[in-house]
C-alpha cells in the first residue's frame, strides 16, 4: 500500500460538475482530492480487505440473530422498546439489505482492524462506485497510470444487480433523503439512476414530506402510497419521528431494513468482541463503565452509540487527547475501543472503506485527514491496483 503523488487533472472540477459530483467541495474545503492516490497490490486487496470484509459481514449477521432474540441485548444497545418487535420481525421476514461499508485501519501489513460498520446510511457511494472509476479510466488514457492498472471496484454493477434481485422489474420504489442536503440528495440521485438501470421506477420524496394516511400507510407529497422505499436517513432518527409508531404497520419495505439499526450502532462493537475475542480483524471494545475497559489503559477511543462523521468522538493516546466536532451525541451511551494504528503516509492518516453489497465485497474507498479522527470534510482519494 503506497500513497503516490500523481498530480490532478487541470479540468477535474469541470468534469466533476458535469458528471453530477456537485459536492466535490464541502463547507468550502476540498473533498475530492486527486493530487495523490493510493496504490495496492492484488494480494493486499484480496487477502487484506476482501476476505475480512466478507467474514465480518457473516459475523455481523450472526450477531443480529442473537440480538433480536434477547430483550437484554436490545436494552444494552439502546434500541427503543416500542421498536424492538419491528426490528425482530424484519429479521425473521428476511427483509433484504442492499449495502454497507466497513471502515478499517489498514496499512498493507498485518490485519485490517474494524473501526466501525456504516451499515445503514453509508455515504461516499457515488464517489466510490462511479467517480473514482471515471478517474481511473481518464488517468490510464492520459498515461498517468499504467495501462494494466485496475481498481477494487465492482460497486456500481453489483448495486444494479442487487436492486434487480430485491425488486421485480418495473417495481415502483421511492427514494428519500433530506432534500436540501447536497451530498445526500446527489447520492440518492445516483441510486435512483442505478434503480432505473435495474429496470425499476424510482421516485424521490423528501424525508420530511412523508406522511401517513388513514389506513396507517406511508404516502408521499402526491399522496402516492409508499410500498418500498430507500431512505438515506438513520433508523435511530426515524424511531424518533412523529410517524415512528406507523413504521411497523405501514407494510412498507425499507432499504436499509430495520434490523440494520443493530449494526449501525457502535454498541455492536463490544458485542462482536465478546463473541470473537482476539479476532485478528477486531479491536478490543467494551461498554463505557465496564471494568474490563480499564485494560485498554490510556490508548483508546471513546465513541457514542450513535454519531456520524467523527462527531463527539474522544481519542486518547497517553497524554495526547483529540476530540471530534460537537454534535450532541452520547445520550444513549458510549463504548471504549482499543486505539488502532492508522496508516500514516506523507503526514496523512487514511481510513479504508470496504463496501459490501448483498453478501459480497464490492469495492474500496480511501478517506484521509491530517487528524486521526475522520470527519465529514476528510478528503476522498482514489486508488488503483498495481499490475
Amino acid at each position: 500500500m503506497r500513497r503516490i503523488a500523481i498530480g490532478e487533472r487541470p479540468d477535474w472540477r469541470e468534469i466533476a460538475q458535469a458528471e453530477g459530483f456537485t459536492f466535490h467541495y464541502l463547507d468550502g474545503e476540498q473533498y475530492w482530492d486527486e493530487r495523490a492516490c493510493y496504490a495496492f497490490t492484488l494480494n493486499e486487496i484480496e487477502r487484506g480487505i476482501e476476505e475480512p470484509t466478507e467474514e465480518l459481514h457473516q459475523m455481523c449477521l450472526a450477531l443480529v440473530d442473537d440480538v433480536v432474540r434477547s430483550e437484554e441485548l436490545m436494552e444494552r444497545i439502546a434500541i427503543p422498546a416500542e421498536q424492538r418487535n419491528f426490528i425482530a420481525e424484519t429479521w425473521r421476514w428476511k427483509s433484504p439489505s442492499l449495502y454497507g461499508r466497513f471502515d478499517f485501519a489498514y496499512d498493507g501489513s498485518g490485519s485490517a482492524k474494524l473501526l466501525e460498520y456504516n451499515a445503514d446510511t453509508p455515504t461516499s457511494i457515488y464517489e466510490t462506485g462511479y467517480y473514482q472509476w471515471s478517474w481511473l479510466e481518464a488517468r490510464i488514457r492520459d498515461g498517468a497510470l499504467p495501462s494494466d492498472a485496475d481498481q477494487f471496484n465492482s460497486l456500481h454493477e453489483k448495486l444494479i444487480d442487487r436492486l434487480a434481485a430485491i425488486f421485480q422489474r418495473g417495481s415502483f420504489v421511492h427514494f428519500a433523503s433530506i432534500e436540501d442536503h447536497v451530498e445526500d440528495r446527489q447520492t440518492v440521485r445516483y441510486l435512483e439512476d442505478l434503480a432505473s438501470q435495474a429496470g425499476l421506477q424510482p421516485k424521490f420524496v423528501a424525508i420530511d414530506k412523508l406522511g401517513v394516511d388513514g389506513n396507517g400507510r406511508f404516502v408521499d407529497d402526491d399522496r402516492a402510497i409508499v410500498t418500498a422505499i430507500f431512505k438515506l436517513y438513520p433508523w435511530e432518527d426515524m424511531f424518533r419521528e412523529p410517524y415512528a409508531d406507523a413504521l411497523m404497520r405501514s407494510g412498507a419495505l425499507f432499504i436499509e431494513p430495520p434490523w440494520k439499526a443493530i449494526l449501525s450502532n457502535k454498541a455492536m462493537l463490544p458485542l462482536l468482541w465478546e463473541r470473537h475475542p482476539g479476532h485478528p480483524n477486531l479491536l478490543p471494545a467494551w461498554f463505557d463503565g465496564d471494568p474490563r475497559a480499564a485494560g485498554l489503559g490510556d490508548r483508546y477511543v471513546r465513541k457514542p452509540f450513535f454519531s456520524r462523521e467523527g462527531w463527539d468522538i474522544e481519542l486518547v493516546d497517553g497524554a495526547d487527547r483529540q476530540e471530534g466536532p460537537k454534535g450532541g451525541y452520547g445520550e444513549e451511551g458510549h463504548i471504549r475501543q482499543g486505539l488502532a494504528t492508522l496508516s500514516r503516509l506523507d503526514g496523512h492518516y487514511a481510513v479504508i472503506g470496504s463496501w459490501i453489497v448483498g453478501e459480497e465485497a464490492a469495492g474500496l474507498s480511501v478517506r484521509e485527514d491530517r487528524s486521526r479522527i475522520t470527519r465529514n470534510v476528510s478528503r476522498f482519494l482514489p486508488h488503483y491496483i498495481e499490475g
